[in-house]
């Protein structure tokens, strides 16, 4: 007759079957502690500019685009100025009504999440440029030459570039 150790009679009949389980249970409430945290922002939505917005508590900077100034004017064909930093914001926030998800890349030197965000399944960076109300720093070229083209937003009149406006006011 073979003789059974203790350990092998630990795992056997319904005593086994319960310590099973207790050691899986534990295993899986150690590896949900160890998942690294959600990529993914929550919380309310609130437009900044035209390019940035918070969500919930962390805020936000969509990649590859740059939008005029919140306090930026830019000339309409007749020379009459118009407020394109205030309508790109008021465009960011039509486009933060909507199902919002973000895809975040890192952060910036003022710690806001670097970010490609969808409204509704649509890319908000492509939406403001091919509006016209944001020019493309990364990617984005075809909706600037099209929105350039149709003379959209900003491309309309004249503007100074968002970057040379901010260098000639900075806060």
């Amino acid at each position: 007759m073979p003789s059974y150790s203790r350990k092998s009679r630990l795992f056997s009949g319904r005593r086994g079957a319960v310590v099973a389980v207790m050691i899986l249970v534990a295993f899986a409430v150690i590896a949900a502690r160890l998942e690294p945290p959600s990529d993914r922002l929550s919380g309310q939505l609130r437009a900044s500019d035209g390019d940035s917005f918070h969500f919930g508590s962390d805020r936000v900077r969509l990649l590859g685009i740059d939008s005029p100034e919140l306090a930026q004017t830019c000339l309409s064909p007749s020379g009459a100025q118009w407020a394109c930093g205030k309508r790109a914001r008021e465009q960011l926030e039509t486009l933060l009504l909507g199902q919002v998800s973000c895809a975040q890349s890192s952060r910036d030197r003022f710690d806001r999440v670097l970010a490609n965000c969808q409204s509704d399944g649509r890319d908000i960076g492509a939406v403001m440029v091919s509006q016209g109300l944001a020019v493309a720093t990364e990617g984005y070229n075809r909706e600037q030459s099209s929105a350039r083209a149709a003379k959209r937003g900003i491309w309309a009149g004249t503007f100074e570039n968002p970057r040379a406006w901010r260098d000639r006011h900075p806060r």
